[in-house]
């Protein structure tokens, strides 16, 4: 009985699957003709659209993406200011890396002695001074008492003040020294504090008192005769005007300015800075860019400075310069040469053409630069002798 039923079921099943031809292809079950047609359907076909579509999904998210990105980062700084503070000041770049700032004879300047000072009590920056190359021999091994017993020789002083990002060891910046060294003066330079290894956090108004602090600290070891001179790069060209102002102010100018790649004002230079170009045309960008930096209270406002200094003027500038576009530090040398305060004092503009290839920190390398600057400060010094 049990055979005879089986094999009737098996009949009966036989006769369904021929009848209706669907039931063949019920799911679950895999015939030899699905095998070979395989799951993108016959000759796999279907397969390639659907593999380019999802490339082209792929793309439209990453662009969808980098739009939201690129609307939000203005609501961002406009909601943080601070952010934009960071990006102006750049000290956390501390570049170049893994350098030991106590030892600047891994530099190169051999010739030179790191120390700190407090400009107030518990903050501490950090400072270099090199001597003239003149006596580069008689400094081996010497400590901080004979580098301030040379500030007391006939050789000019610089104090320097360096830019954004970096330290007082960056590249470019100890090129310079050596420059100067070898051209007799004597090079002060410091990180302000938040730079470095100098203590506290920066802002314009610290960044100027430290210049301040540092300016008189290197006057009182200098001979009374002995010139003193500013010299500013980039940002510390706002820096420079702000300490030269308050000197000014004070009835005390310096003997000379230097200015290398300066600004009209902190406003102006953010406009013109490469990293604002891909805003630099959307509708409110002064609003969401600009008056963040100024609610930082972070001005740096060259152009208004000039107009309340009292001593000679040298500005540097090299015309490929992207970072500090040309035309920026033209502007200020017009301000400067119609300022009134600055009148009987001498002004002078130098431009570096864009065949040297000098761009935003490479004036150093101009074999022009001593003569331009014993020219330059020779006539500043008689001119100061005079008005004494």
């Amino acid at each position: 009985m049990r055979k005879r039923n089986s094999s009737e079921d098996r009949g009966t099943t036989s006769s369904l699957l021929e009848s209706d031809p669907d039931l063949k292809q019920r799911p679950g079950r895999e015939t030899p003709e699905s095998a070979e047609r395989g799951p993108q359907g016959p000759g796999g076909e279907m397969g390639k659209p659907f593999k380019r579509l999802g490339v082209v999904g792929k793309l439209k998210r990453l662009l969808l993406w980098l739009l939201v990105v690129y609307i939000s980062i203005p609501f961002i700084v406009k909601l943080c200011p601070s952010i934009q503070a960071k990006i102006v000041f750049l000290n956390f770049m501390r570049m170049p890396f893994f350098i030991d700032l106590k030892r600047p004879q891994d530099q190169g300047l051999n010739h030179t002695h790191n120390f700190y000072l407090q400009p107030e009590s518990g903050v501490n920056i950090g400072v270099w001074h090199t001597v003239p190359a003149q006596l580069w021999r008689d400094a081996q091994g010497k400590h901080g008492d004979w580098y301030d017993a040379t500030l007391s020789s006939a050789h000019s002083a610089i104090l320097y003040l360096h830019g954004n990002a970096g330290t007082r060891g960056g590249d470019h910046r100890v090129q310079l020294y050596k420059v100067l060294s070898s051209s007799g003066y004597h090079v002060l330079t410091f990180d302000y504090r938040g730079w470095g290894d100098s203590d506290g956090s920066p802002s314009e108004g610290l960044m100027t008192s430290d210049s301040l602090f540092v300016y008189d600290w290197l006057k009182r070891r200098l001979d009374a005769k002995t010139p003193l001179y500013i010299w500013g790069h980039s940002l510390g060209t706002g820096v420079a005007t702000n300490l030269v102002r308050c000197l000014c102010d004070r009835g005390s100018p310096p003997d000379a300015l230097i200015l290398e790649s300066p600004f009209t004002n902190i406003r102006e230079e953010a406009r013109s800075h490469p990293f604002s170009m891909v805003y630099r045309y959307l509708p409110g960008f002064d609003w969401f860019f600009l008056d963040a930096i100024t609610a930082n209270n972070i001005r740096f406002a060259s152009d208004e400075n000039v107009n309340h200094m009292s001593c000679p003027v040298l500005i540097l500038h090299a015309e490929d310069d992207s970072v500090v576009p040309f035309h920026l530090g033209k502007k200020l040398y017009s301000m400067a040469s119609q300022s009134l305060s600055l009148s009987g004092h001498k002004v002078q503009f130098v431009p570096f053409p864009p065949t040297l290839n000098y761009k935003h920190k490479f004036i150093y390398r101009s074999p022009e630069l001593p003569t331009i600057l014993s020219d330059f400060l020779g006539t500043a010094h008689q001119q100061t002798d005079d008005s004494a």
